[in-house]
């Protein structure tokens, strides 16, 4: 991470959605790692929800933290495998404006080097939808340490350089 000491921290408003069928708020660990980083870095975490694996139910979530300005990001755990039941990438078609392919590819780079070919099995992605981050990684311990310390830390720092995704952000409606 190249941060420019000149520049100034922009904390951000991170929402939190952990999909699943058995986690609760009580055994919930790959949500709690993400909370703990996304307010070590200095953002705030302004939502933190559990959702089913159900991908109206996940979209519904997500269309109510787009509208809310007080949501700049999402960032997602679970729900990205290859199994009838993970339904999160599904959830973020409905929502979307566009991709940001660059994610996923870039996740299961750095996730091969963790945990080899077995990264093949993720659906990791990103997109913007009218105007708000959406990222979604897998739901394990390591694969949301591997997400937020090897993209989402660099990415959502408005110090990084050459550049990153929150000086992006006033210019994401635009026509």
């Amino acid at each position: 991470m190249a941060i420019d000491p000149a520049r100034t921290f922009k904390p951000i408003n991170i929402a939190l959605l952990t999909v699943s069928d058995t986690r609760g708020p009580e055994d919930d660990t790959s949500g709690d790692i993400l909370a703990e980083r996304i307010k070590a870095a200095g953002h705030h975490l302004s939502a933190r929800a559990i959702e089913k694996d159900d991908a109206s139910r996940i979209a519904s979530r997500l269309n109510n933290w787009i509208d809310d300005r007080g949501v700049d990001a999402v960032v997602i755990t679970g729900g990205t495998g290859l199994t009838g039941r993970d339904v999160t990438p599904e959830a973020l078609d409905r929502v979307k404006t566009r991709d940001i392919p660059g994610f996923g590819e870039l996740f299961r780079w750095l996730s091969f080097k963790t945990i080899g070919t077995s990264t093949i099995q993720s659906r990791a992605c990103a997109v913007v939808a009218r105007g708000t981050y959406i990222f979604a990684l897998p739901g394990s311990n390591g694969a949301v340490k591997d997400g937020w310390d090897g993209i989402l830390a660099e990415q959502l720092d408005s110090r990084n350089r050459p550049c990153n995704f929150v000086e992006l952000m006033p210019r994401l409606l635009e026509k």
